[in-house]
């Protein structure tokens, strides 16, 4: 097999995995950007102000707008024990 072959066989290859990977989710909503909104759970309790904390450090949100925390009142809990943070 010549080069050319392998590389038009190659793409082929790449663009029918692509294409099987999109579509078909058109009427199924995006979850909102992590960094849009501060999640009512974040205010109600400690664990749910750390799932929150998780999935905005995995976003890394460097170069994102900041998010509006004026209405967040953090959570404190004086029952559970301390947790330790990855």
């Amino acid at each position: 097999m010549n080069k050319q072959v392998r590389g038009t066989l190659a793409m082929a290859a790449v663009l029918a995995m692509l294409s099987a990977c999109g579509g078909g989710g058109e009427g199924d909503a995006a979850a909102p950007a992590v960094t849009a909104k501060v999640p009512d759970s974040a205010s109600q309790s400690v664990p749910g102000l750390m799932r929150y904390m998780d999935a905005l450090v995995v976003v890394a949100p460097d170069g994102l707008e900041p998010v509006d925390v004026s209405s967040v009142a953090l959570p404190t809990d004086d029952t559970i024990e301390p947790q330790t943070i990855d």
